[in-house]
């Protein structure tokens, strides 16, 4: 990555103030209005598109290898990155269009008026002697409350669940595998948290490199996850997007949205 992108920070209560608006013209009580309309576009794996009040975050653009092959790069424009690690699979930020903003490590930011938290949790089933920190990252934009577990893979204590609060919406990974939750571990995350809205991430499509996405690294479809849901509410959506207000969400409760990459 271009060293003049790459914003680091260390620790989580720092407040660092990244400018106090976009190119794109963004103002700094656009993303957060309660009346907006948030779009949700999946871009494969655990990266999504986030836009809405004039702000465009991009979240975990990866490289195109292994359980990630089939998939096109998700080299689209946006006005800020997250990063939740640095593995290829969720931190190929190079090579971006325009100049977006870079972030990927824990602390909480300011970019522009908008409070951009980043919650550290392992991302694997060692306290992060593997394969290191996991970066959760928590933000409000058009009124709805976003929580991206990235890959996370270990339990959630009950400080970072104080940071990450009841989400409106969770994007969990739920396909195993050595550096994210599994069914059974998605579902406990879920029930600590009780998001109201969950997309499951990070499972099998046939976007999988079968020489590479095998053993400890091969991934779970997302029916693995739904069959043990106990009847929650499901929502397969035949597209890669979704809008959400914050008046569409369900007031008791959580269901789940399974979006659907167009191949």
């Amino acid at each position: 990555m271009k060293r003049r992108q790459l914003m680091r920070y260390a620790g989580a209560g720092l407040l660092a103030t990244l400018g106090t608006s976009f190119a794109s013209g963004f103002k700094p009580s656009q993303a957060q209005t309660a009346n907006g309309t948030l779009s949700v576009k999946w871009l494969g794996h655990t990266c999504f598109l986030f836009s809405g009040g004039g702000l465009r975050v991009l979240v975990n653009p990866f490289r195109t290898v292994g359980c990630t092959a089939g998939y096109r790069p998700p080299q689209v424009e946006s006005d800020l990155v997250l990063i939740s690690s640095q593995l290829l699979d969720e931190g190929a930020a190079t090579g971006l269009p325009g100049n977006p903003r870079i972030l990927y490590e824990s602390g909480v930011y300011q970019v522009g008026g908008i409070q951009i938290q980043g919650i550290g949790i392992p991302h694997d089933r060692m306290g992060g002697r593997r394969f290191g920190t996991n970066v959760a990252w928590k933000w409000t934009q058009s009124g709805v409350n976003i929580l991206h577990l990235g890959g996370a893979a270990a339990p959630i204590e009950i400080e970072q669940k104080i940071l990450m609060g009841r989400p409106d919406i969770a994007f969990v990974p739920v396909g195993g595998g050595v550096k994210a939750y599994n069914p059974q571990e998605a579902k406990q995350a879920i029930g600590v948290l009780s998001p109201k809205v969950i997309v499951p991430t990070h499972f099998l499509t046939q976007a999988a490199d079968e020489e590479t996405c095998t053993g400890e690294y091969a991934i779970a479809p997302v029916d693995e996850f739904l069959g043990l849901m106990d009847g929650m509410p499901v929502n397969r959506i035949n597209s890669d997007t979704i809008t959400i207000k914050p008046g569409d969400l369900p007031d008791n409760g959580s269901m789940i949205k399974v979006l659907s990459y167009k191949f």
